[in-house]
């Protein structure tokens, strides 16, 4: 069994699905699918949960990949709330819904489990990454492509982290982090706090977390990150596998079926829940 763990609202859900789904083509052994989400519209109209609907439909369209694929909604806002509601990091351009992740080591979770963000597609079988031995490591992590520049040569990119949660709860990272996103501002907050309170990481080969290319055929986890474009003027692009449109336009044509096949589950769910 692969487990995978994701986190969001009711908005990015449809990029889980892209991302989740993807996997499910590649992987030679059974899914299980964590959802972390929470109700925050008392703060932000756009940060309701992933319904059960959603959750339900996801579990559909996996088990026509593999009948032993399982998924699992779990809304984890009061832990949030407890402890970062009033973080100085609530209220920035970055998502609430990052956080969510550090408080998997107190969640009923299998003691590996790879962490993925919404925005990423699947391009192999990830048993190669799952099966990486993490003895002795809090997490496996690839490097970030402009943060080993600009942040530190050790700086990892959060997108895509293997946990080994026995020796985080060993260590405490996760509470560590989170005591500093909840006392102190960051710039990019949870994976900066992450960086600064890890104590032993392993660094994985870069196709795990593909931030940059999009034509390498060694990628595993394609990562649609923000890019920073010097020409004719500095300025940065953000476009995300739920914008098929900008992807196909913009970016690369080598996930047009999927992103095609997406937009008809998601017509199909929308028609079905009208």
């Amino acid at each position: 069994m692969i487990a995978l763990l994701y986190a969001g609202n009711e908005k990015v859900f449809w990029g889980i699905l892209i991302s989740a789904l993807s996997a499910a083509r590649r992987a030679s052994r059974p899914l299980s699918v964590t959802l972390l989400t929470m109700d925050l519209s008392d703060r932000d109209p756009a940060f309701t949960p992933i319904t059960k609907e959603q959750s339900a439909f996801l579990l559909r369209v996996l088990q026509k990949e593999n009948p032993q694929n399982a998924v699992r909604l779990l809304d984890i806002g009061a832990l949030y709330r407890e402890k970062l509601l009033s973080s100085p990091n609530a209220a920035t351009s970055y998502s609430p819904y990052c956080f969510l992740r550090l408080f998997a080591d107190k969640l009923d979770l299998p003691d590996k489990v790879l962490y993925l963000d919404a925005d990423t597609v699947v391009n192999g079988d990830l048993a190669e990454l799952c099966d990486t031995d993490l003895a002795g490591y809090e997490y496996g992590a690839v490097l970030d492509y402009y943060g080993k520049i600009f942040m530190g040569w050790h700086y990892i990119n959060s997108g895509v982290m293997l946990f080994n949660l026995p020796e985080i709860r060993r260590t405490g990272l996760f509470a560590a982090a989170a005591d500093l996103c909840a006392r102190k501002r960051l710039f990019l907050p949870d994976q900066t706090a992450l960086y600064r309170c890890t104590k032993r990481k392993k660094l994985l080969p870069r196709r795990f977390n593909e931030q940059k290319r999009y034509d390498r055929p060694d990628t595993v986890i394609q990562h649609f990150t923000k890019t920073i474009l010097w020409l004719p003027y500095f300025h940065t692009r953000t476009i995300k596998p739920w914008q098929p449109d900008e992807v196909k336009r913009t970016l690369t044509h080598r996930y047009d079926a999927l992103l095609d096949e997406y937009l008809a589950l998601k017509q199909a769910f929308e028609e079905e829940n009208r």
